[in-house]
């Protein structure tokens, strides 16, 4: 899987593949995300495994992102 381009709503954050598949999950379950500016959150890296904020110390995984479900979360 190939990460075409990343996004930010005002509550989501945005992944799309170059095969042409979205996803989206909120902002809220990832606190130091939803809590960047702008600013930080376009200051990202991208590895063959996900996306990392140095500045921020956040890591998200590719897998994860795509495989994890709303019925897997606990609210």
């Amino acid at each position: 899987m190939t990460i075409a381009r990343i996004w930010f709503g005002c509550e989501h954050i945005f992944l799309e593949t170059t095969e042409g598949v979205e996803k989206s999950m909120p902002l809220k379950w990832f606190p130091k995300l939803a809590q960047a500016t702008p600013e930080q959150r376009e200051k990202y890296e991208l590895s063959p495994f996900g996306i990392h904020w140095e500045a921020l110390d956040e890591d998200l995984s590719f897998e994860g992102f795509f495989a994890f479900q709303k019925e897997n979360v606990s609210m």
